[in-house]
């Protein structure tokens, strides 16, 4: 195989610049399909070789014939070896692309397993992995069974939207079906499942060949529901090394990506710990770097550039060559984000020597703090978190479709 590769990254969000950076200086050519509507964001351009640009429809979605037609006349003249979806909204038009072109990677199939929130409860209960009691809305005699044996309160969630996009919580079987009616013909479109309290836990890692070479297992303290529905301050920190959480979900994790077929890639996946059993339950997962800037915290805790990585990865496997990770620290990380009042917020009082990583975003305050002691990184937590909420905090209401 050639030494220089082509590698076609799609994102219609903005996101991957070290991704993009990386695979450049891998040796490989390097083209970006994005959203027409990103154009003129920061994209890292000196590491691209070509954009191409694709315009959404009235609802959001695009038109994968159009992609198809587009990708086709592109490849008159240049070659694609890969194809990499760098967000979640991506998965599926990768994974179209890759079959229909024949490119290696993942295909459909498989790439439901990391995107449909129904395929991805399915498969796991298919392979003994412990799930909430769920249900598609295809049939109404099982929603009605469903509703005979679930305690409530349950969510009614989309199958292939990310983060909380979207989710209803409903408090008996009446809701369910107001909702259900609500829904409509979009309804097939929908999932319901009974709504476990515990805490929420997620874990980033890296693959190759159906090994994790590298797992880092963090605990949500306000999870992306509690904050999309509630207006919440976003918080996240590593949990104790060598704990018996850490080693649970390590094992968990383990077993979703050999139930789902991965074989290599990035991965971040969600798990419940139950408050009534202790028992480690799987949420959902997908295979590419977690959102809401936890790359960030990762590196941090183990100076390991999940996104970098995840290019190199890309083009040892690729290249049939063996990859070397680089060598991992054991540090403690957290993250807090929250959406401001003020457009360009004054962060010169957040100031202590662990804060390790600025968010420069509008309207937007974002801090990543690294220390050896666990602790102190929650006492830093805790404290910037009153400081946010007394000075800055605003909340917006949560959509039910994305936007970009």
């Amino acid at each position: 195989m050639s030494s220089t590769l082509s590698f076609l990254c799609i994102s219609t969000y903005f996101k991957g610049n070290e991704f993009l950076r990386a695979c450049k200086q891998a040796g490989n050519k390097v083209y970006l399909l994005t959203n027409k509507k990103l154009e003129f964001k920061p994209w890292v351009r000196e590491y691209i070789d070509e954009v191409f640009y694709v315009e959404e429809k009235a609802d959001g979605s695009f038109d994968m014939n159009e992609i198809i037609l587009g990708l086709a006349y592109m490849m008159r003249s240049r070659k694609i070896d890969r194809i990499v979806a760098l967000d979640d909204f991506d998965v599926e038009k990768a994974a179209h692309l890759r079959e229909h072109f024949r490119i290696p990677g993942m295909g459909q199939t498989t790439g439901r397993h990391f995107r449909d929130k129904l395929a991805m409860r399915m498969k796991a209960q298919e392979a003994g992995i412990r799930v909430p009691l769920f249900s598609s809305l295809f049939n109404d005699n099982e929603i009605f069974e469903f509703t005979q044996k679930v305690q409530y309160p349950c969510v009614v969630k989309p199958r292939s939207e990310a983060s909380a996009t979207g989710i209803r919580k409903v408090y008996n079987s009446e809701q369910l079906w107001e909702v259900v009616h609500y829904l409509g013909d979009r309804r097939h479109d929908y999932l319901v499942e009974q709504f476990r309290p515990g805490d929420v836990f997620h874990v980033d890692s890296l693959s190759v060949q159906g090994d994790f070479v590298f797992t880092r297992a963090s605990q949500y303290l306000s999870t992306p529901m509690e904050v999309a529905h509630g207006g919440g301050i976003f918080r996240s920190v590593i949990v104790p090394f060598g704990s018996a959480d850490d080693f649970a979900l390590r094992k968990i994790n383990a077993e979703v990506m050999r139930a789902f077929g991965m074989n290599y890639s990035a991965s971040h996946s969600e798990f419940i710990k139950d408050y009534e059993t202790g028992e480690m339950i799987f949420l959902e997962t997908a295979s590419r770097v977690g959102g809401a800037n936890l790359a960030e915290m990762v590196e941090a805790s183990s100076g390991i550039n999940l996104w970098r990585e995840w290019a190199n990865i890309e083009t040892a496997v690729a290249k049939c060559e063996e990859y070397i990770l680089p060598e991992v620290e054991n540090n403690y990380a957290g993250i807090i984000i929250s959406l401001v009042r003020q457009q360009y917020p004054d962060l010169s009082s957040f100031d202590a020597p662990e804060v390790y990583w600025r968010m420069n975003e509008e309207y937007h305050i974002g801090l990543v703090v690294k220390s050896e002691s666990r602790e102190r990184v929650l006492e830093l937590l805790d404290d910037y978190a009153d400081k946010i909420f007394k000075n800055f905090h605003a909340s917006a209401p949560i959509r039910d479709r994305p936007s970009h």
